[in-house]
Protein backbone atom coordinates (compact mmCIF):
# COMPACT_ATOMS: atom_id res chain seq x y z
CA UNK A 1 0.00 0.00 0.00
CA UNK A 2 1.52 3.23 -0.86
CA UNK A 3 2.06 5.80 2.21
CA UNK A 4 -0.49 8.08 2.86
CA UNK A 5 -0.28 11.67 1.50
CA UNK A 6 -2.59 14.56 0.47
CA UNK A 7 -1.80 16.54 -2.92
CA UNK A 8 -3.31 19.58 -4.07
CA UNK A 9 -5.64 19.42 -6.67
CA UNK A 10 -5.72 23.10 -8.81
CA UNK A 11 -8.98 23.97 -10.69
CA UNK A 12 -6.55 25.30 -13.74
CA UNK A 13 -5.49 22.28 -14.12
CA UNK A 14 -8.56 20.45 -14.57
CA UNK A 15 -9.45 19.16 -17.95
CA UNK A 16 -12.99 20.10 -19.00
CA UNK A 17 -14.73 18.25 -21.85
CA UNK A 18 -18.05 18.71 -23.45
CA UNK A 19 -21.09 15.89 -23.38
CA UNK A 20 -24.13 15.44 -25.19
CA UNK A 21 -25.97 17.74 -22.25
CA UNK A 22 -23.54 20.32 -21.15
CA UNK A 23 -19.72 20.12 -19.51
CA UNK A 24 -17.54 18.20 -17.19
CA UNK A 25 -14.35 19.46 -15.57
CA UNK A 26 -12.61 16.16 -14.76
CA UNK A 27 -11.21 16.56 -11.09
CA UNK A 28 -9.10 12.93 -11.03
CA UNK A 29 -8.81 9.74 -12.78
CA UNK A 30 -6.93 6.38 -12.18
CA UNK A 31 -4.85 5.42 -13.55
CA UNK A 32 -3.43 9.02 -13.43
CA UNK A 33 -2.54 8.77 -17.34
CA UNK A 34 -5.87 7.03 -18.38
CA UNK A 35 -8.07 8.95 -21.11
CA UNK A 36 -11.77 8.96 -20.20
CA UNK A 37 -13.10 8.42 -23.42
CA UNK A 38 -10.59 5.38 -23.67
CA UNK A 39 -12.98 3.56 -21.35
CA UNK A 40 -9.96 1.37 -19.39
CA UNK A 41 -9.89 4.03 -16.43
CA UNK A 42 -9.95 2.50 -12.89
CA UNK A 43 -12.21 5.28 -11.29
CA UNK A 44 -12.78 9.27 -11.73
CA UNK A 45 -14.26 12.00 -10.01
CA UNK A 46 -15.78 14.99 -11.68
CA UNK A 47 -18.32 17.73 -12.03
CA UNK A 48 -20.61 18.34 -14.72
CA UNK A 49 -23.35 20.79 -15.82
CA UNK A 50 -26.48 20.15 -17.05
CA UNK A 51 -27.45 22.74 -19.52
CA UNK A 52 -30.44 21.37 -20.77
CA UNK A 53 -33.86 20.93 -19.57
CA UNK A 54 -34.10 16.64 -20.95
CA UNK A 55 -30.67 14.93 -21.89
CA UNK A 56 -29.21 11.09 -22.10
CA UNK A 57 -26.63 10.01 -19.81
CA UNK A 58 -23.56 8.64 -21.44
CA UNK A 59 -23.92 5.16 -21.60
CA UNK A 60 -20.98 3.19 -19.16
CA UNK A 61 -21.35 -0.59 -19.23
CA UNK A 62 -18.48 -1.40 -17.60
CA UNK A 63 -19.10 1.03 -14.55
CA UNK A 64 -21.20 1.94 -11.63
CA UNK A 65 -21.78 4.92 -10.53
CA UNK A 66 -22.91 7.48 -7.84
CA UNK A 67 -24.51 11.23 -8.50
CA UNK A 68 -25.19 13.94 -6.38
CA UNK A 69 -26.62 17.60 -7.48
CA UNK A 70 -24.90 20.39 -6.10
CA UNK A 71 -26.89 23.34 -7.43
CA UNK A 72 -30.39 22.74 -8.70
CA UNK A 73 -33.24 19.99 -8.91
CA UNK A 74 -32.64 17.16 -11.15
CA UNK A 75 -34.95 13.91 -12.03
CA UNK A 76 -33.25 10.70 -13.40
CA UNK A 77 -34.89 7.58 -15.13
CA UNK A 78 -33.43 4.59 -15.88
CA UNK A 79 -34.59 2.62 -18.43
CA UNK A 80 -37.76 3.65 -19.17
CA UNK A 81 -38.99 4.00 -15.14
CA UNK A 82 -40.38 6.43 -13.29
CA UNK A 83 -38.83 9.99 -12.81
CA UNK A 84 -36.96 9.64 -9.66
CA UNK A 85 -36.48 13.01 -7.85
CA UNK A 86 -32.97 13.57 -6.68
CA UNK A 87 -32.42 15.70 -3.35
CA UNK A 88 -30.24 18.27 -3.44
CA UNK A 89 -26.96 17.09 -1.86
CA UNK A 90 -28.21 13.45 -1.24
CA UNK A 91 -25.99 10.74 -3.38
CA UNK A 92 -27.87 8.14 -5.63
CA UNK A 93 -26.72 5.13 -6.96
CA UNK A 94 -27.07 3.44 -10.53
CA UNK A 95 -25.68 1.07 -13.11
CA UNK A 96 -24.16 3.00 -16.15
CA UNK A 97 -25.44 0.51 -18.22
CA UNK A 98 -28.59 1.51 -17.81
CA UNK A 99 -30.08 4.18 -19.92
CA UNK A 100 -30.61 6.82 -18.07
CA UNK A 101 -32.70 10.45 -18.47
CA UNK A 102 -32.53 13.45 -16.56
CA UNK A 103 -35.13 16.08 -16.36
CA UNK A 104 -33.60 19.92 -14.85
CA UNK A 105 -30.71 21.71 -15.04
CA UNK A 106 -27.91 21.24 -12.48
CA UNK A 107 -24.04 20.96 -11.68
CA UNK A 108 -23.09 17.51 -10.18
CA UNK A 109 -20.61 15.57 -8.69
CA UNK A 110 -19.47 12.20 -9.75
CA UNK A 111 -17.87 9.22 -9.09
CA UNK A 112 -17.75 6.38 -11.42
CA UNK A 113 -15.91 3.10 -10.43
CA UNK A 114 -14.93 -0.32 -12.81
CA UNK A 115 -17.14 -2.67 -12.02
CA UNK A 116 -15.78 -5.52 -9.55
CA UNK A 117 -12.30 -3.65 -9.18
CA UNK A 118 -13.31 -0.85 -6.84
CA UNK A 119 -16.23 0.61 -4.60
CA UNK A 120 -16.78 3.94 -3.28
CA UNK A 121 -19.14 6.08 -1.40
CA UNK A 122 -20.05 10.13 -1.77
CA UNK A 123 -20.80 12.14 1.44
CA UNK A 124 -21.39 16.09 1.87
CA UNK A 125 -19.19 17.38 4.85
CA UNK A 126 -20.85 19.05 7.65
CA UNK A 127 -19.83 22.64 9.31
CA UNK A 128 -17.24 20.59 11.36
CA UNK A 129 -16.32 16.55 11.82
CA UNK A 130 -13.65 14.17 11.20
CA UNK A 131 -14.08 10.40 9.67
CA UNK A 132 -11.71 7.80 9.75
CA UNK A 133 -10.20 6.12 6.74
CA UNK A 134 -11.76 2.76 7.43
CA UNK A 135 -11.63 0.59 4.23
CA UNK A 136 -11.07 3.64 2.18
CA UNK A 137 -7.97 3.08 -0.15
CA UNK A 138 -8.11 7.37 -1.78
CA UNK A 139 -10.18 9.79 -1.44
CA UNK A 140 -10.99 12.82 -3.67
CA UNK A 141 -12.24 16.37 -1.29
CA UNK A 142 -13.90 18.73 -3.57
CA UNK A 143 -14.41 22.36 -2.43
CA UNK A 144 -17.82 23.81 -4.46
CA UNK A 145 -18.32 26.66 -2.58
CA UNK A 146 -16.85 29.23 -0.04
CA UNK A 147 -13.59 27.43 1.51
CA UNK A 148 -12.70 25.10 4.61
CA UNK A 149 -9.19 23.55 6.85
CA UNK A 150 -8.68 20.07 6.64
CA UNK A 151 -6.23 18.25 9.09
CA UNK A 152 -4.58 14.88 9.06
CA UNK A 153 -2.50 13.22 11.50
CA UNK A 154 1.41 12.84 10.29
CA UNK A 155 0.42 15.04 7.19
CA UNK A 156 -0.65 18.56 8.80
CA UNK A 157 -2.94 21.15 8.16
CA UNK A 158 -4.64 21.93 4.66
CA UNK A 159 -6.80 24.88 3.61
CA UNK A 160 -8.88 24.22 0.29
CA UNK A 161 -10.77 27.26 -1.47
CA UNK A 162 -13.55 27.09 -3.81
CA UNK A 163 -13.32 25.01 -7.17
CA UNK A 164 -10.04 23.10 -5.70
CA UNK A 165 -9.92 19.74 -4.55
CA UNK A 166 -7.35 17.91 -2.69
CA UNK A 167 -5.97 13.67 -3.53
CA UNK A 168 -5.77 11.52 -0.15
CA UNK A 169 -3.91 8.10 -1.06
CA UNK A 170 -2.41 5.07 0.62
CA UNK A 171 -5.67 5.86 3.17
CA UNK A 172 -6.14 3.11 5.41
CA UNK A 173 -8.11 2.53 9.19
CA UNK A 174 -5.67 4.41 10.78
CA UNK A 175 -5.63 7.82 9.09
CA UNK A 176 -7.84 10.32 10.73
CA UNK A 177 -9.10 13.12 8.83
CA UNK A 178 -11.17 16.22 10.49
CA UNK A 179 -12.20 19.59 9.21
CA UNK A 180 -13.69 22.88 9.60
CA UNK A 181 -15.86 25.03 7.20
CA UNK A 182 -16.22 28.07 6.54
CA UNK A 183 -20.04 29.35 6.68
CA UNK A 184 -22.17 28.52 3.67
CA UNK A 185 -19.21 26.27 2.19
CA UNK A 186 -20.46 23.11 0.27
CA UNK A 187 -17.27 20.63 0.31
CA UNK A 188 -17.76 16.61 -0.82
CA UNK A 189 -16.19 13.71 -0.42
CA UNK A 190 -15.43 10.89 -3.12
CA UNK A 191 -14.01 7.57 -0.91
CA UNK A 192 -13.01 4.86 -2.70
CA UNK A 193 -12.23 1.27 -1.90
CA UNK A 194 -9.64 0.11 -4.39
CA UNK A 195 -10.38 -3.77 -5.25
CA UNK A 196 -7.98 -3.85 -8.10
CA UNK A 197 -5.44 -5.76 -7.18
CA UNK A 198 -4.01 -7.15 -10.60
CA UNK A 199 -2.13 -4.06 -11.37
CA UNK A 200 -2.92 -3.00 -14.94
CA UNK A 201 -6.77 -2.40 -15.35
CA UNK A 202 -7.97 -5.23 -17.65
CA UNK A 203 -11.44 -3.41 -18.86
CA UNK A 204 -12.46 -4.23 -22.30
Amino acid sequence: MPEFSIVDLKKEDFSVSSWSGGTTTQLAIEPENAEYKDRDFLWRVSSATVDLEESVFTPLPDYERLIMTLEGEMELSHNGGDMLRLPKLKPHSFDGADKTVSRGKVIDFNLMMRKGQCEGILRLLPETGNMTAMSLTEGILYCFKGSLSVFAEGAGEKSLSEGNALKFTGLSPEVRLSWRTQPDTIAVFAGIINNNTGGKNNGK
